[in-house]
């Protein structure tokens, strides 16, 4: 029970942690006339995979490999399944004036394939890594020089309005920093505690309560912008944050530690992955953005749930 109560409490901290970097980082941007496109490309693009960093490098740095690659595919998977699931069931019209797939959901091909090539040899060493992480830098340069002049993500008003302070906004980073780290570590050593005591194996945690948990700053995002009649930024920003996970989450956690996989045992979690990125990349070709989508993506999230925890 205290196990889970310190679990709750950290993934908490990480996630409040993770929010403050956030806002303070696109005041910063912000106070340097960094243009709102590139903020959404970049800043909060990478900012909504932080949780997702945090808690897979510090379970990488404790030598637990498998939390680490089971965080980054079940945040994948829910991303897709449950959280653009459920946008596509709430809104009512979602009409991007954004190409979704030229622009963004293609990109996903990248890292869906390769990640897979990589693990052939049992582990995802440091030049693995690094190669994932240069994937997202090319992604980052695609928006960047992209001619669309449209905004990524939705840039908090507020932050517009209030006079800069560096003293307040040095002490929130300082703050949102300590909260990212101290709750990635009470979460991981808790998730740990826990598997131990129900006797369930790192990569079922990992694939579960950990990815719920730090995916659920883009579910009430997604919710929140699908009920103000933004859902094309749900997907939008479900398609940088996934982006993220395989290439800069996964990346940075083998560079801490190379990461061994075993493919025979967990191929069932990776190719689910690679299927619900592929009817992402089908839905937005094909301008599929309807309730019929929402429920097929749910089916495949009871597919994931019941293998999981059969």
């Amino acid at each position: 029970m205290i196990d889970l109560l310190i679990f709750i409490a950290g993934m908490a901290a990480l996630i409040g942690g993770a929010e403050l970097l956030i806002r303070e980082s696109e005041r910063i941007a912000l106070h340097f006339g960094i243009s709102e496109f590139v903020i959404g490309a970049t800043l909060i693009a990478l900012g909504t995979s932080l949780p997702e960093m945090a808690a897979s490098v510090a379970a990488s740095l404790k030598g637990q490999s498998q939390m680490a690659v089971a965080n980054v595919l079940g945040s994948n998977i829910m991303n897709i399944a449950l959280v653009l699931g459920l946008v596509f069931l709430i809104a009512r019209h979602i009409t991007p004036d954004r190409d979704l797939f030229a622009k963004d959901s293609a990109w996903l091909l990248f890292p869906a394939i390769v990640f897979p090539l990589m693990t052939l040899d049992g582990t995802l060493s440091r030049l693995d890594g690094l190669l994932l992480m240069a994937m997202m830098g090319a992604y980052l340069l695609f928006l960047v020089q992209s001619e669309q002049t449209e905004e990524l993500a939705e840039i908090d008003e507020e932050i517009k309005k209030e006079p800069f302070n560096w003293v307040k906004t040095a002490g929130w980073l300082t703050a949102g920093f300590a909260l990212v780290i101290g709750g990635a570590d009470y979460a991981i050593e808790s998730a740990a505690a826990i598997a131990r005591g129900f006797g369930v194996s790192e990569w079922l945690i990992g694939l579960l309560l950990i990815a719920f948990g730090t995916s659920l700053p883009e579910l009430v995002v997604s919710i929140k912008a699908a009920r103000a009649g933004k859902a094309d930024m749900s997907i939008g920003n479900i398609i940088g944050s996934n982006m993220a996970n395989t290439s800069v989450v996964l990346g940075s956690a083998s560079l801490t530690r190379p990461l061994p996989f075993d493919l025979s045992a967990n191929s069932f979690d990776l190719f689910l992955m690679m299927g619900v990125t592929l009817m992402l990349v089908f839905i937005t070709a094909n301008r599929l953005y309807a309730k019929a989508s929402g429920v097929m993506l749910l089916i495949v999230l009871g597919i994931f749930l019941q293998h999981a925890l059969a």
